[in-house]
């Protein structure tokens, strides 16, 4: 991922994504990627996928490629992704 604008997208279940997410990341689960491909398309920047455990943001990042989008990246467990953020790793 480059320095440009970054976007996390969690593919949990709303449920889920209510127990706890990273700051300011958008809440799409993946059952709901295939509705929101234009949406996702328009997002500037890089785009980081992340879940429980990197199974679920594998598949959405395979779903995103299909649709011809290269800007997107499987960041895997959410807690992960949050602990890059926090100490500057991303």
């Amino acid at each position: 991922m480059s320095a440009k604008k970054m976007t996390v997208v969690d593919v949990r279940s709303r449920e889920e994504y209510a127990s706890g997410h990273v700051v300011d990341s958008l809440n799409i689960p993946v059952n709901e990627l295939q509705n929101n491909i234009e949406r996702l398309k328009e997002i500037e920047g890089d785009i980081v996928l992340c879940c429980a455990s990197g199974m679920r943001s594998s598949m959405a990042r395979q779903l995103l490629v299909q649709q011809g989008m290269t800007n997107v990246a499987d960041g895997g467990p959410w807690t992960n992704v949050q602990y890059k953020i926090v100490n500057n790793l991303m």
